[in-house]
This record gives C-alpha cells, sequence and structure tokens, in this order.
C-alpha cells in the first residue's frame, strides 16, 4: 500500500471509477470522457468548454493558519487551468461553498481570492451557492468548490489528435504543491508546525503562459498536472499507442518537494501524487527559445 493510500485516498479507486462511469456519461452524448475538461458544441462554430474542482484538505491546513484567501484563488486557478488544456479562453465561474456552520469572514475570504484571479484571467464570477450541511460536515469543516466554463472555435481547440513520436513536452514551472496531495502531506506533517509560505503558496494560473506559447509554437496537446502527477495528466491527453518519456532531471524542483522527501515520501509516489515543480505541460513538435523542455513523447 503506498503512503497516500495509508493516508486516506487512492489513485486506483479514482482511475476505476472513471471506468465504470464512462457508459453512463457518454450515454447522454458527451465525448472525451476523462479528460481535463469536457466539450460540447455551441453551434457549428464554437464549442463550450467546462471543468469542476475543489481546493480539497489544503482548506484544513488553510484555515488553521489563516490562509483561506490562498485557497480562494488556488480554486478559480485551477479550474481555469483545466479549461485551457482544450485551447478554450475562461468565460465564467461558479463557486460552491459548504460548511457545519457557515462563518461569513471565510467565505468572504474564499470568494475574494477566488475573485482576483478571476479578474486576472478575465474570468466573471457569475454566483453560486453557499450551504449549511451540519448533518454531512464536522464541526468548523468547510469544502470550496466550483466550475469553470469557456469557449473555443473548433479551429482552435486543442485535443492531443496531432501529437505523435518525437514530439517534445515542455515544462511550465509551478508555484509549489498547488493544490493536490494534501492529505498526504497533512499525514506526513503531523502535529508540527511550518512556514505557510512552504506549504499554502496559491496555485499558479497559466493562461497568460499558455496564450504565449501559442503564439510561439504549435501547440498539440496541453496537460494541467494535478492528481495523477506529470505522467498521469499527460496520459488523459495523448492518443493511444503514444507516452511521454520524461527527464526528471531536467529542471529545479521548488523546496517542499525535498521537504517530502525528507519525510519519508518516495521518488515513485512524489511522481504518482504531486507536481513536483512543473504545473502545466506543452506538446510542440519544436520547442520555442527559452522553454523548459523535460521529455519527448515515444
Amino acid at each position: 500500500m503506498s503512503a497516500y493510500e495509508a493516508a486516506g485516498v487512492s489513485l486506483a479507486t479514482a482511475e476505476a471509477l472513471v471506468g465504470r462511469l464512462r457508459a453512463a456519461v457518454e450515454s447522454t452524448g458527451a465525448s472525451g470522457f476523462g479528460a481535463l475538461a469536457g466539450v460540447h458544441p455551441l453551434d457549428d462554430r464554437r464549442l463550450l468548454s467546462a471543468s469542476t474542482d475543489s481546493v480539497g484538505t489544503k482548506l484544513i491546513l488553510a484555515r488553521e493558519r489563516g490562509a483561506l484567501r490562498n485557497c480562494g484563488a488556488d480554486l478559480a486557478a485551477h479550474c481555469v487551468n483545466d479549461v485551457i488544456t482544450c485551447g478554450a479562453e475562461p468565460l465564467i465561474l461558479l463557486d460552491y461553498v459548504a460548511a457545519n456552520r457557515i462563518d461569513l469572514e471565510q467565505v468572504a475570504e474564499l470568494v475574494e481570492g477566488a475573485a482576483e484571479v478571476c479578474r486576472a484571467a478575465g474570468c466573471a464570477l457569475v454566483g453560486g451557492e453557499t450551504a449549511e450541511l451540519p448533518g454531512v460536515y464536522r464541526d468548523d469543516e468547510l469544502d470550496f468548490a466550483g466550475t469553470c466554463v469557456g469557449v473555443v472555435d473548433r479551429v482552435d481547440l486543442i485535443d492531443g489528435s496531432r501529437c505523435e513520436a518525437g514530439d517534445l513536452v515542455i515544462g511550465l514551472p509551478s508555484s509549489g504543491l498547488h493544490t493536490n496531495g494534501f492529505t498526504l502531506v497533512r499525514e506526513v506533517l503531523g502535529e508540527d508546525d511550518v512556514d505557510p509560505d512552504l506549504l499554502l503558496t496559491p496555485h499558479r494560473l497559466y493562461l497568460h503562459d499558455v496564450r504565449e506559447l501559442r503564439r510561439q509554437a504549435d501547440v498539440r496537446a496541453l496537460a494541467h498536472v494535478t492528481g495523477g502527477g506529470i505522467l498521469g495528466n499527460l496520459s488523459r491527453v495523448l492518443p493511444d499507442g503514444i507516452e511521454a518519456r520524461i527527464d526528471w532531471n531536467s529542471w529545479e524542483r521548488p523546496p517542499v518537494f525535498a521537504w517530502l522527501a525528507e519525510r519519508g515520501v518516495g521518488e515513485d509516489e512524489l511522481r504518482r501524487v504531486f507536481n513536483l515543480g512543473i504545473g502545466m505541460c506543452a506538446v510542440v513538435p519544436e520547442a520555442p527559445p527559452g522553454a523548459t523542455v523535460i521529455g519527448a513523447l515515444a
């Protein structure tokens, strides 16, 4: 059993769930199930792109350390980053806050943090839901989730179908842990305290980086590195029969990953659970000047 499973999270169960639900989802007319963002025709020219996610158990550490505003930013950045992987421009974000008892100040911090990222992304925070659920959440617990919707012209759609052996994988640096793996982080941390800047740095927004990269290169696939790590998320956007081979020493990792390794998290688990310093991957036939090439397709 992996350390992540021992802490309470099974990536294998998550993968099995995708397979179990595929038939039900595709029976509704949806396609591309399992991708980082779903797409659906809006008209003959455009497609809608949408993705839903949450901040997860990072909220527990952030609430204890007065850093919920960072988690608001995490949510918006995470959802926008998923949507842009298909080439879409983000349009709107909706959020959902649930707790045993709603604390006005905590909700305000979360929403204000999300609004800050939405302004940077040109994405309207159009509304959401706030729910008190004392039978579901324990005292002082809360959850924060959201859905981002974007739009992409068919001619600009990025779906990985043009990827081929020999293409290069470019890595865009992360700001740290982002929003994944915190159940394991909390297990490793135990009762110890730590500099919040090490663990709670907000999730990086990649919208502007991706726009610039697309101006410089033929971007054939984009993978937002969330749960499942670099290889797990690249596999979601690559065609059957194509795999990514990563040079794990081709970039410098942020200090938090050395901190985890020092506390007993093995290299295989680090690669499977965390982003290891690469928060977005792009597949291109030729890398533009200055790009960090972290691997290639085979």
